[in-house]
């Protein structure tokens, strides 16, 4: 591969990104079962969303995305990357009371002891393919042996872009003890990677972890990671309340109703992490990925009191620019009157501090 031209490589890379989302989106049985969940279909052996939907996609809208990958406008943030902050190991090995963005879906957060990282991705590609697929625009900005002691990693889904097997190995290496939480069909993968304390949960499903209740909530997606497995395991955001503080990780989702039915059996969170990008071409992405003005109706329905701008500007999964989202994010909160520093789009490795947690 290093002797093709950039040009070439850019050419391979775009293919196996049509690719991946034809094999992605062709339909598969399931032959595992959970007849305990309310999620999970007997009939077609597969999870399905709380409306019941499965993202399913005819040929023709296939046909109809590739067409459109095919004529999009050259992104020149997609060849430089991002702005990008990064900390110092004083500030990592002393990380309290903080939430640093990471990219894509990663963040770090520290409250009362306890730090998580959500969908930890530290390499350089969103692929089962270690040259091919999408590869991270803005770098990563803090190396995997430098993060602090982490205590619970939660995972929302199987895409490649959230959850990564060489992160999850790396870091099964150097912390041992750390606790994963994943929705159901998953510990088994996680557990083949080296994952030794994996809790594996339902939707609504709450567990004590420390001083903290952490528990799944319904979001509006799909899972599949291979020829064969589509929607065999679930996805999910994550809700986790403190007594006096609490986080919502919304993970990848489209809009829908189950924000607000998560506030009115949860209550409002103090911090939500909401996705913002992927959503182009609109039609095709709508049912899985949400844009900015979705976003910030999100931000309204769960009536969270700070959020958190996610999945955008790490890697160029979709037809949309990678400043794109966050110029209209800016734009949709200026005209609903809502201040940028109460939901706020880090950049990649910068720190928000303290006062959310007030």
């Amino acid at each position: 591969m290093r002797y093709l031209t950039q040009a070439t490589r850019d050419r391979l890379g775009h293919a196996f990104i049509l690719m991946a989302l034809f094999i992605a989106l062709t339909d598969c049985t399931s032959s595992m079962h959970y007849a305990g969940s309310s999620n999970f279909n007997p009939k077609t052996k597969r999870f399905q969303n709380s409306s019941g939907g499965s993202n399913e996609k005819s040929l023709s809208e296939i046909v109809d995305v590739i067409k459109e990958f095919s004529k999009r406008d050259k992104d020149q943030i997609a060849e430089t990357g991002l702005p990008m902050v990064f900390q110092n190991q004083k500030t990592l090995s002393d990380f309290s009371e903080s939430v640093i963005w990471l990219g894509q879906s990663t963040i770090l957060l520290n409250h009362d002891g306890v730090t998580v990282i959500s969908d930890p991705h530290l390499s350089d590609r969103a692929s089962p393919i270690g040259f091919l697929g999408p590869k991270r625009i803005t770098p990563n900005p803090i190396e995997i042996n430098k993060l602090p002691k982490i205590d619970a990693v939660l995972i929302s889904h199987n895409h490649y872009d959230h959850l990564d097997k060489t992160t999850i190995q790396e870091l099964t290496k150097l912390q041992p003890s750390i606790k994963y939480f994943v929705p159901l069909g998953l510990a088994s993968t996680l557990q083949s990677w080296g994952a030794v304390d994996v809790t594996e949960l339902d939707w609504w499903q709450p567990i004590k972890f420390k001083s903290v209740e952490i528990q799944p909530t319904p979001v509006q997606h799909w899972s599949k990671r291979t020829f064969f497995d589509r929607n065999k395991s679930l996805w999910s955001g994550w809700m986790m309340k403190w007594d006096d503080f609490s986080f919502y990780f919304a993970g990848d989702s489209g809009y829908s109703k189950d924000f607000k039915e998560t506030t009115e059996r949860l209550g409002a969170p103090t911090l939500a992490a909401i996705p913002i990008g992927a959503y182009a071409p609109r039609d095709f992405m709508k049912e899985a990925h949400m844009n900015p003005e979705e976003a910030i109706k999100v931000f309204e329905d769960l009536g969270a009191k700070y959020a958190l701008a996610i999945h955008w500007g790490t890697f160029k999964l979709t037809t949309e620019k990678i400043d794109e989202p966050l110029k209209r994010l800016n734009q949709g909160l200026k005209s609903k009157g809502i201040s940028a520093d109460t939901f706020r789009a880090l950049k990649h490795g910068e720190i928000w501090e303290k006062p959310f947690f007030k």
